[in-house]
């Protein structure tokens, strides 16, 4: 999807299509957008582009506040719609999705046929405002490549015989995998563009990637269906973060977002059927300083328990009156709840645990998320909303 948060925005806002928009978590001139609709990334505004920047970058432009349930209530729509037109075969995030062509389908006129009929369902049967881009390619890494590579409302096929000339165009950091450190690492190989990465040899670029990992890019870059797990990624942490508004930044307030964003961890952790065995928090100061601490245990999945972690970590924190600009909380080293052994000491305790967790994981399913919770979290209930990672799509019904 091309700029999808902005142009699910512009779709209910009729009147804001085909002017700047960009999207933000919340309506604060410090926090940074979202998303930007393409009339505002021509005036350069981008991803990660502060509120207050943008408004000097693009005189005009309207910020608005994100509705992350609409996003996923439209994605749900548009996955519906491309299946009437070709099977989806995983969806690798909110706006992104990979379908695999059967052999009797790899042809241009059925490929074109098919990349039309996706662009016209979408424009016929939701709405002109919001546009696709269609990569097609000898494996899933070069086909997001090739969506990429035409945007916005793009369709472009990579054909083996290109490979691999037609990724000349592109810069290292337009290739999946390769962000600004990865970039450097590159540099310091002397691969400073696309086409030196395609000629270099095999081990050149295992040592860059430092394993697996660069063997399998070499693989892709030719054209080779690399097997891996990237569409179903074994789970191994669960996280929340958010950015404080102005009212909760002092201290005694920040900490019920941490107990919120813990509670809301230790649900989603519990419904995925893991126990986890450390905790990380992170609290970033609005003079920009941040601090992480982390607390490691034996794996538990009681919200009780990390409640009570969670205000250990929090009376570590060295600046214990600055004002907190947002907050990060993780659960990792996680277990599946089949494989937890637990101690002979600890069971009669961790029965009782159980217990309670699973009668409050019911009642809060069905009487709503919001029903009962831990008191600590209180008056942030309302504060932290369904956010949006690269490659997490919400449980709006597991996270409001």
């Amino acid at each position: 999807m091309d700029s999808y948060f902005a142009s699910v925005e512009q779709h209910f806002h009729p009147a804001l299509r085909g002017k700047p928009v960009a999207v933000a978590p919340m309506l604060v001139e410090s926090t940074c957008c979202i998303a930007a609709s393409y009339e505002a990334k021509a005036f350069g505004v981008k991803t990660g582009t502060r509120v207050s920047e943008a408004r000097q970058m693009c005189p005009g432009i309207v910020i608005l506040n994100a509705r992350p349930p609409l996003y996923v209530d439209v994605h749900h729509r548009i996955v519906e719609l491309v299946e009437s037109c070709i099977h989806v075969d995983a969806v690798l995030s909110i706006d992104e999705m990979v379908c695999w062509l059967p052999k009797n389908w790899r042809t241009e006129e059925k490929v074109a046929e098919i990349g039309e009929a996706i662009k016209r369902k979408l424009v016929e049967e939701f709405s002109p405002a919001v546009r696709c881009s269609i990569g097609v390619a000898p494996n899933g890494w070069l086909a997001k490549m090739a969506s990429k590579m035409r945007k916005p409302d793009g369709f472009f096929v990579i054909h083996s015989a290109d490979l691999p000339e037609v990724l000349y165009e592109l810069k290292l950091t337009d290739l999946h995998g390769v962000g600004a450190n990865m970039e450097l690492r590159l540099h310091a190989q002397g691969l400073h563009s696309v086409e030196r990465l395609c000629h270099a040899p095999k081990k050149a670029l295992e040592g860059v990637w430092r394993g697996v990992e660069g063997a399998r890019i070499w693989h892709k870059l030719r054209g080779e269906d690399v097997q891996g797990n990237d569409a179903n990624p074994e789970r191994r942490s669960v996280s929340h973060g958010h950015v404080l508004p102005p009212e909760f930044r002092a201290p005694q307030r920040a900490v019920e977002i941490a107990h919120r964003l813990l509670q809301k961890a230790a649900l989603r952790m519990r419904s995925y059927g893991k126990r986890a065995g450390r905790l990380t928090l992170s609290v970033r100061y609005e003079h920009r300083e941040k601090w992480t601490g982390e607390l490691t245990f034996s794996e538990t999945e009681d919200s009780i328990t990390l409640t009570r972690m969670v205000k250990m970590l929090w009376n570590q924190r060295p600046d214990q009156n600055g004002s907190v600009q947002k907050i990060n909380i993780v659960l990792d080293r996680l277990v599946d709840d089949l494989a937890f052994t637990p101690s002979l000491f600890e069971q009669a305790d961790l029965r009782k645990e159980e217990s309670l967790n699973q009668a409050m994981d019911r009642i809060t399913d069905k009487f709503g998320k919001k029903a009962l919770y831990l008191g600590g979290a209180h008056h942030a209930m309302k504060v932290v909303e369904p956010k949006i990672a690269f490659n997490h799509i919400p449980e709006v019904d597991l996270e409001a």
